[in-house]
């Protein structure tokens, strides 16, 4: 029912009750009781009072129900934006966790290297050259020649310094290329990089047993890198020529995801040793 309507009924009410209130104006004094038009009026008018007092009463409960209902709602809406900030900080505090993991793993390659670990940031990555190179912050300066690594494994070497920055030949280049030797035999060999992020290790002899997956180690006996540090897995392995294996492996190294690396400082290999006309 509407407000307009219960408007109406209030009037209606109250102009009957004026007309019993001059209905029971002093009766002469042989008359005794209320009069027939009070008596009647009353039993027509206190139904319809009831009725006009219930209408009221659900008016009332249902302002208050619209009220509770729009409490409700906002406390809905807070409690959803309070929902998606904990999303959010768990996100963020994920990424941290993360972070810490990344950091102690760090420090744990640290402790276990020969010589000094100095962190850098990796700046730019060449992904138009397929993972050919890539240049990274230090603070100071490196050096050419200098390994680079991560907690995970090797990444390359320094092949040019500009102050605190320097360009980095990643293991993927063609034109990289480290001794290597197989964990279990201790057979040694180079690997050289096939671009794209891949990785080959030749001159393995067909007599010697590879097994897929098994670790591609530094053998430290190219003057630059130290023994010892992973390369990656062995991921294939099929016949080359008539003296050595075609050996695929996938790099201990995700290069795509690089974000921050470590030089080695440690001497480096006198140049004078080197036979003459050899790059180091």
């Amino acid at each position: 029912m509407s407000e307009r309507r219960i408007a109406w009924l209030f009037v209606t009410l109250l102009t009957v009750q004026l007309v019993l209130l001059a209905s029971r104006a002093p009766a002469p004094a042989h008359a005794s009781g209320e009069s027939l038009l009070a008596a009647t009026g009353l039993r027509l008018v206190a139904p319809l009072g009831r009725l006009v007092g219930a209408v009221g009463d659900g008016l009332g409960s249902v302002r208050a129900g619209i009220r509770l209902r729009r409490t409700l709602l906002e406390e809905n809406r807070v409690l959803h934006q309070e929902v998606e900030r904990l999303r959010l900080e768990r996100v963020r505090l994920g990424g941290l966790e993360r972070e810490v993991e990344h950091l102690a793993e760090a420090l744990a390659e640290v402790r276990q290297r020969p010589g000094e670990l100095r962190p850098a940031q990796v700046v730019y990555l060449d992904q138009k050259s397929w993972l050919q190179t890539m240049v990274i912050y230090s603070g100071k300066s490196a050096e050419e020649d200098q390994p680079v690594l991560t907690s995970t494994g090797l990444v390359g070497r320094v092949v040019k310094v500009v102050g605190p920055y320097a360009r980095v030949e990643m293991l993927s280049h063609p034109d990289a290329g480290v001794g290597a030797m197989l964990e279990s035999s201790r057979r040694q060999g180079v690997v050289r990089g096939a671009g794209g992020g891949r990785l080959e290790l030749d001159y393995i002899s067909r007599q010697t047993e590879v097994a897929l997956g098994e670790r591609v180690l530094t053998a430290g006996i190219d003057g630059v890198y130290p023994a010892g540090i992973l390369i990656g897995t062995v991921a294939s392995v099929v016949p080359g020529d008539e003296l050595s294996h075609h050996i695929e492996v996938a790099p201990a190294v995700d290069f795509p995801a690089l974000r921050q690396v470590f030089l080695l400082d440690r001497p480096g290999f006198p140049d004078e040793l080197r036979p003459a006309g050899e790059a180091p």
